[in-house]
């Protein structure tokens, strides 16, 4: 699949489908977003203290003890693990963990297919005497339908030798739908949280 190239001219503003969009279709939306400015002005918030108007959401669970889980744990962040839900999926799980990688998100809503356009903000790789750490960021593009930024981040604290999931998001509306049912969106943003927690506790215990 292709991650970043562009194609001019083409629509890249259908974002719901009623049957569930080609491999084709995704990536052409993908290439459209590619070069596409980030729909937020507080990119790379979520490295230090998330921006005021917002819906934060920070969400964390332990999923073991020592190194061998810690890198059970990054390796199953790589391959996009917290997305193997079955009501939402990562266009594409090959997409690697590099800044400037743009990914999409097909969420299954009521029957309705709605895709949304990511691009990763920064990447941690850290190892420190108390903490290694490893994760990603993304952003939201033009073709999402809220405006914010997310972190994942898996860290093992060694003082204590627990490793940790953790997620941490600031978001808004950009839709008019979203903004019309923002109740409803806060509810899957937080199975979402859920799901996504419960998916890595499983890639550990399955290896």
């Amino acid at each position: 699949m292709v991650y970043t190239q562009t194609q001019p001219g083409a629509d890249s503003s259908r974002q719901f489908y009623l049957r569930a969009p080609t491999a084709m279709q995704i990536d052409t939306f993908l290439q459209q977003q590619a070069n596409q400015p980030f729909s937020y002005p507080d990119v790379g918030a979520t490295k230090a203290t998330t921006p005021r108007n917002y819906v934060v959401d920070h969400n964390r669970i332990g999923l073991g003890h020592g190194e061998r889980v810690y890198r059970q744990a990054c390796a199953a962040l790589q391959q996009w693990e917290m997305f193997n839900l079955a009501w939402l999926r990562l266009c594409w799980p090959t997409a690697p963990l590099i800044e400037g990688i743009t990914v999409g998100i097909m969420a299954q809503v009521g029957g309705v297919h709605i895709l949304n356009a990511c691009r990763i903000v920064y990447t941690i790789q850290e190892e420190t005497e108390s903490s290694w750490r490893f994760g990603f960021a993304y952003g939201t593009l033009p073709g999402h339908i809220e405006r914010g930024e997310e972190r994942f981040l898996v860290q093992w604290d060694r003082r204590n030798d627990t490793v940790w999931y953790d997620i941490l998001a600031f978001s808004r509306p950009a839709h008019w739908l979203v903004r019309l049912g923002h109740p409803v969106a806060r509810i899957f943003q937080k199975r979402f949280a859920r799901d996504s927690k419960a998916a890595m506790q499983r890639s550990i215990h399955a290896t």
